[in-house]
């Protein structure tokens, strides 16, 4: 890329640096303390009236810098806080004062040793002893504008931020805290399981055969085993052959790839928390789930009761919990039990005025045409149970009901985050189950689930009864940061390449 007029004159900038002698990027710097560590520990010696001087050294970035002759107010921020610096000529080297006056720009890191004070203003400032250049940047920031104490966004262009997130993070430290709450989010999440005997384990993302969800996968190829292999849509088939392996409760914190969409709630590679336990069906889940939910969020944001979109939403238990049927006639008006087949189903849906989707089969009328109306009205968590059997290979039959299945998804700010089921452990059925599929969808159809031999094979060792679990980690976000899209959550979302 061809520089601008301000990155050519910072490259001239650089070149007279380097003439005079000075590493612009030296190997090594001095830091004991971070911004608002050296603040705290000069207003704690301040509380305890200790005189005596506090030196630190500290670094930062350029943010601010005001010239005034033979002295110079400047501030620096690093990643925990910003720092004002008072760099006097009679105090530093000269070669190192003139560096800091004629040769520096917005950006650059620096590194400043000396005792802390505070001004006739109020500001804890470190009067500056040593001074260092640590990086020079050739590229200027976005511009950062602050009226009225309050930073307004450096791009004007979202787009912008998410290609360039190292520079929105750079210059937005809202946005450098959605993902120190992201980390919040997956450690509460591990300490929940982990003291509840859940055993963290890692499953092959490259496999074989592709399975556990409802999901079209990217296919890559092994030139040594000249195998094709697939980037995994869900951890749940080898999680659950960790049951027949004798662990009874393990869970996987790790990343999934689907080839569909991008939407403001879907990514093709995302953020997946599953768990498998032994001996619990789907109601013991939701209420670990509903559990597990309120604890995240009294470790994040410090209370059950969350602001999302314009919403209160209170994720204290118990959660309201609804059969899909229930709730899609509650919405729609449509008792889809008395459609029974997927062709007088899709005449009720059109007739209705809503948007179905010709030759589709009853559950996936169901899912997708019935179930996409109904979601944006459950705002207040939610759990909506009892799914068709056709799009659910993998769950087990409801015993007075056939045509069901017992699974749930939970709903919160109107959006799905989560689905589990009692687990299918029949080998027998399940075996059935993939047949079926195969004849119901065509080979590349979403819903398609392979048939998987080995999964067969570990079933028929035995399984125990079981209840699994899958959320997606950045709607979890998005809900704790009051963002409405996926990208906001993300550090580098997929975007389209630019022409």
């Amino acid at each position: 890329m061809a520089p601008s007029d301000q990155e050519r004159q910072r490259l001239e900038t650089l070149e007279r640096i380097r003439a005079e002698g000075i590493a612009p990027y030296p190997a090594r710097c001095k830091r004991t303390h971070t911004a608002q560590e050296a603040t705290d520990v000069f207003c704690a010696a301040e509380a305890q009236k200790d005189a005596s001087e506090i030196v630190v050294s500290v670094v930062g970035r350029l943010h601010s810098f005001r010239d005034m002759g033979r002295a110079i107010f400047a501030h620096i921020e690093d990643g925990y806080g910003r720092l004002q610096v008072y760099v006097r000529r009679n105090d530093v080297d000269p070669q190192a004062f003139e560096l800091f006056k004629r040769r520096s720009d917005m950006g650059d890191f620096y590194g400043f040793t000396g005792p802390l004070f505070r001004t006739r203003t109020g500001e804890v400032t470190v009067r500056v002893q040593e001074l260092q250049l640590l990086t020079k940047a050739l590229s200027p920031l976005p511009i950062v504008r602050e009226k009225n104490g309050k930073r307004f966004s450096a791009f004007a262009d979202t787009e912008a931020r998410y290609r360039q997130r190292y520079a929105d993070l750079a210059v937005n430290p809202d946005v450098r805290q959605i993902f120190r709450i992201r980390t919040r989010v997956v450690q509460a999440l591990r300490r929940f399981l982990d003291e509840r005997d859940f055993l963290e384990v890692e499953t092959p993302m490259l496999q074989p055969i592709y399975g556990g969800a409802a999901a079209r996968p990217f296919t890559t190829h092994h030139n040594q085993l000249h195998q094709d292999l697939y980037l995994r849509i869900s951890f749940e088939l080898y999680l659950k052959r960790l049951l027949v392996g004798m662990f009874e409760r393990v869970y996987e914190i790790g990343r999934d790839f689907r080839n569909e969409g991008i939407s403001r709630t879907h990514n093709p590679e995302f953020t997946q928390l599953e768990f498998y336990v032994a001996y619990m069906d789907y109601h013991d889940v939701m209420d670990l789930t509903e559990q597990m939910i309120a604890y995240v969020a009294e470790q994040v944001v410090g209370s059950p009761i969350i602001h999302y979109q314009g919403h209160e939403i209170d994720l204290s238990p118990p959660w309201t919990r609804v059969t899909l049927r229930d709730a899609v006639l509650q919405v729609t008006g449509i008792d889809y039990a008395q459609h029974p087949t997927a062709k007088v189903l899709y005449q009720a849906i059109r007739t209705q005025g809503l948007q179905a989707e010709e030759g589709a089969t009853w559950g996936r009328l169901i899912d997708k045409s019935l179930l996409g109306v109904v979601e944006p009205e459950l705002i207040q968590p939610t759990f909506v149970l009892d799914y068709p059997r056709d799009i659910t290979p993998l769950a087990k039959a409801k015993p007075d009901d056939p045509a069901h299945v017992e699974r749930f998804e939970f709903f919160i700010g109107g959006m799905e985050c989560g689905n589990a089921f009692s687990e299918l452990n029949e080998p027998i059925d399940q075996e059935q189950r993939f047949i079926e599929m195969a004849q119901l969808y065509d080979a590349d159809d979403e819903e398609a689930h392979p048939l998987d031999e080995d999964y067969l094979r570990a079933m028929r060792y035995g399984m125990p009864p079981c209840g699994g679990f899958g959320t997606g980690i950045d709607r979890l976000v998005m809900l704790f940061t009051d963002k409405a899209s996926i990208r906001e959550v993300l550090l580098f979302p997929h975007l389209r390449v630019r022409d």
